[in-house]
């Protein structure tokens, strides 16, 4: 093996990805309806991806359009118990000569990927993000673009510091250093169905630092990581190294966290599934070759927190694009928001007005802002939440509230106000277009402030608005574990890479940081090594020679 691994050769500083507008007569516009077009008039089909094989089970999901589910984009094949052990196996044979490249050429490939992606690939990837997960433009355009090229490329940078970061001091006639080794076994890669760019960074943060994946992605959210999947392997990427095994959760986690093999988790999804996926892990502690590291990302019961300093109609624009952005399904989207009496009715007349001229239909309509959600599961389970704020005595539904999955899952953007703090829609996460106000008397900021703190049992993120730095000050004290990404006059979404590092605590995961040099250290470890240029060759000290 290269024993440090760790050659110092210069990456480029990153810059983030510049964002295209896609606003009409840009040439961009049209590449990317004219990929639509393309992505609309075919069907794939998607096999498994094992040790750079392409692997057809004949157990086979479908991929529709959310706003459209009888139009199918395609089909893809499922692992079963013997396609999830060819990975593992594929995983561990590709691992040592995927460690003994050196650093700068594992780098090379994810630099010349995001490359592809920025270019060749960009509207492609844009299109299929748009029709299969139900984004806008825009949207698509954040995430399977310019979030995913910020993670390879950034990702590459801090693995450079952390190969670099090497003991300050060597004594004369001797050296130290330390050598950042990969984990010992597989890390399994879980990805959600809202970002392709989390897909990816799953993947490609553990292989960076030399380790080999298995990649499970969302049944809700295969085209995309397929793709992604095909511009690693036109960049480079050794067969093995990351294995694309869509299938079931239930088998694909029971068998992956069963092995002795396993090196490592890297998760993003539900709390509930994190906690069995923890507990699992902890029944079979004495089996593995190594203690697995458990890196994840779950839930979020975002808050927006305004005083009766706030700018009124900032918080309303907030309010409305950190909710109802991507119809809501975001881990960091605004669900909760604690508004002031003094300036609720002027913020309500704003949401009134502003939400009624908000477009709800197809992505590939560019006029919309509001689209579909995912799937029928999302539709009923969100749906179940409007209906019972509907019928409780303690709040009302206000603006919204109605749904129709006849053609597409669309739920109108909904917003519900309740006399309750702990009303069940303030405390309960709901990944939908659901925002719940509840309005309080100025008076009581501090003793609100903690009413919020309390809340909740996750810790995501959250944003203050007011004026007075004061209001602000006692904010970001009241609330300092309640969010793990904090923003002040701005809505608590829109993480961008290199800029603020994105995870937050208690419920809401191990706070990780994905798109941070704390990350990137979770997949190695790290061996301390001396090296003794003149050793002693007596056993003797100076202090026991005669007087």
């Amino acid at each position: 093996m290269n024993l440090l691994n760790n050659a110092i050769l210069k990456v480029p500083t990153p810059v983030n990805e510049p964002v295209y507008s896609y606003a009409p007569g840009t040439p961009e516009r049209s590449k990317l309806k004219a990929a639509i077009d393309e992505i609309t008039s075919k069907e794939v089909e998607i096999p498994l991806i094992i040790g750079g094989q392409e692997v057809r089970t004949g157990k086979l999901g479908k991929i529709v359009m959310p706003h459209d589910h009888q139009h199918v984009l395609g089909e893809y094949h499922q692992a079963g118990e013997k396609e999830i052990n060819m990975a593992i196996d594929a995983a561990m044979a590709a691992k040592a000569g995927w460690a003994n490249l050196r650093w700068e050429e594992r780098a090379a490939i994810f630099l010349k990927t995001a490359e592809l992606l920025s270019g060749k690939y960009r509207f492609m990837m844009n299109a299929i993000s748009m029709l299969s997960t139900s984004k806008t433009a825009f949207q698509a355009e954040i995430d399977a673009a310019c979030e995913l090229i910020d993670f390879l490329r950034f990702n590459v940078y801090y693995a450079q510091q952390v190969y670099t970061d090497q003991p300050l001091y060597s004594s004369k006639g001797l050296w130290n250093f330390v050598q950042q080794r990969p984990l010992e076994g597989f890390v399994f890669a879980v990805a959600p169905f809202n970002f392709t760019a989390i897909a990816g960074n799953l993947a490609t943060a553990p292989a960076i630092m030399g380790n080999t994946v298995l990649l499970k992605p969302a049944s809700s959210c295969v085209y995309t990581p397929y793709l992604f999947m095909q511009i690693l392997k036109e960049a480079g990427m050794p067969d093995g190294v990351i294995n694309f095994v869509p299938g079931p959760g239930s088998m694909v986690g029971r068998i992956c966290l069963d092995h002795r093999d396993l090196g490592g988790i890297h998760f993003t999804g539900s709390t509930g599934v994190f906690h069995q996926m923890w507990q699992t892990v902890g029944s079979n502690i004495a089996k593995y070759k190594s203690y697995p590291r458990i890196v994840g990302e779950t839930g979020g019961k975002d808050f927006i927190f305004a005083h009766q300093s706030a700018d009124v109609k900032q918080l309303a624009t907030a309010i409305i694009r950190g909710a109802f952005e991507f119809q809501g399904q975001k881990c960091s989207a605004a669900s909760r928001s604690y508004i002031p009496a003094s300036i609720w009715g002027q913020v309500r007349q704003i949401l009134e007005t502003d939400m009624a001229r908000i477009k709800m239909g197809p992505s590939n309509d560019f006029r919309n802002f509001f689209n579909a959600v995912i799937d029928k599961s999302a539709f009923a389970t969100i749906t179940e939440f409007i209906d019972y704020a509907g019928d409780a005595k303690d709040a009302e539904v206000i603006i919204g509230g109605g749904y129709d999955d006849s053609t597409g899952y669309f739920i109108e953007p909904t917003v519900i106000l309740t006399s309750n703090p702990h009303f069940r829609t303030m405390e309960e996460e709901i990944f939908g277009p659901v925002m719940t106000i509840y309005v309080y008397d100025d008076a009581r900021y501090e003793e609100t402030l903690d009413i919020c703190d309390r809340t909740s049992i996750y810790a995501l993120t959250g944003a203050v608005f007011a004026s007075e730095r004061q209001a602000v000050s006692l904010a970001m004290s009241k609330l300092e574990n309640a969010a793990g990404n904090f923003y002040i006059n701005d809505k608590p979404t829109g993480a961008v890479v290199g800029q603020q590092p994105f995870g937050g605590a208690r419920a809401s995961g191990t706070n990780d940081k994905a798109g941070s040099y704390l990350n990137l250290v979770r997949w190695v470890s790290p061996r301390t090594i001396k090296e003794t240029f003149d050793a002693p060759s007596s056993f003797e000290y100076p202090f026991m020679d005669a007087e």
